[in-house]
């Protein structure tokens, strides 16, 4: 089961349909997704998902629409219903709009609501990818006026997302783990937002273990890179002769480096007779390297 489904089997059995107010509002949130249409004067909402379709029907039912049909069409369960008459919804053109004046003055400091609306319209067309591999959180609307009422009422919350134009659809939707985690938590997925930190913590601990794997590999990378150049420069200068003009302190590191190609700059100053810092072990280096160039230039 995906991760979506998990989350959508269990809001679709809370136990909240007392309240007849709540009720309606998170039907108008299915029906304000792209996944209700019109046809033939009848709504019709589909879905892959079981719990999903009995949820939509004890909402039709606790509001006394009862007069409805489910049936299979390849993958995807239907439910089809006469059109309701409510206040907060217009029928235009093959489209369902919301009112957005009635929608705002009912859902003004009504958390209760507003929850019930945004749960619904995730239940209608919501998303949500496996945190394992992605964090990316998105609901379809038919319209960007019906996208922007849901957007608004996330932003009371601190839960920012973005409107992108689709084809024929508008995507509500964010990237951001902290983001979706709110999100569950807005709609009353308790189990999902457990299940969704633990991912996230696992992941981030993962990932920060690669990064520092990966440094380290550079680091360590560059460390021998360093060191093969090294030794290049001191084999060269003890092959032309030069090497024996160099300082005492510059042939001895340079010995040290020959026998201890490995060895960081840290490490090959502690070997030195009169142990030096890192800075000091690379300025020697450097030095060597600088004759050595020269040397091959004449």
């Amino acid at each position: 089961m995906s991760f979506s489904s998990e989350v959508k089997e269990e809001i679709s059995k809370l136990s909240n349909l007392a309240n007849k107010d709540v009720v309606k509002y998170e039907l108008l949130g299915y029906i304000a997704t792209n996944h209700v249409s019109i046809e033939k004067n009848k709504l019709k909402f589909s879905t892959e998902n079981e719990y999903n379709i009995n949820r939509f029907g004890k909402l039709l039912t606790n509001l006394n629409y009862t007069n409805y049909e489910i049936e299979m069409i390849g993958k995807n369960f239907c439910i089809t219903i006469i059109m309701p008459k409510l206040d907060e919804i217009e029928y235009k053109e093959n489209k369902i709009l919301l009112k957005e004046d009635i929608i705002k003055k009912a859902l003004k400091e009504n958390d209760i609501l507003e929850k019930a609306f945004v749960r619904g319209t995730f239940l209608g067309s919501g998303s949500i990818s496996n945190p394992q591999s992605t964090y990316h959180l998105e609901i379809l609307f038919e319209t960007r006026e019906n996208a922007k009422i849901v957007l608004e009422i996330l932003e009371q919350y601190q839960i920012f997302c973005k409107i992108l134009k689709k084809k024929n659809d508008y995507s509500l939707y964010t990237k951001d783990g902290d983001e979706i985690a709110n999100f569950l938590a807005l709609i009353q997925a308790n189990k999902s937002v457990l299940s969704f930190e633990d991912v996230r913590v696992l992941r981030d601990i993962r990932n920060r273990v690669n990064r520092k794997v990966n440094c380290e590999t550079a680091n360590l990378s560059k460390t021998i890179n360093a060191a093969v150049k090294q030794i290049e420069d001191i084999k060269y200068l003890q092959e032309t002769e030069e090497f024996k003009h160099l300082s005492t302190s510059l042939q001895e590191i340079a010995i040290l480096r020959l026998e201890n190609p490995d060895a960081s700059l840290q490490e090959l100053g502690k070997l030195l007779k009169t142990p030096i810092g890192k800075s000091g072990v690379n300025h020697r280096l450097k030095a060597i390297q600088k004759i050595a160039e020269e040397k091959r230039n004449t």
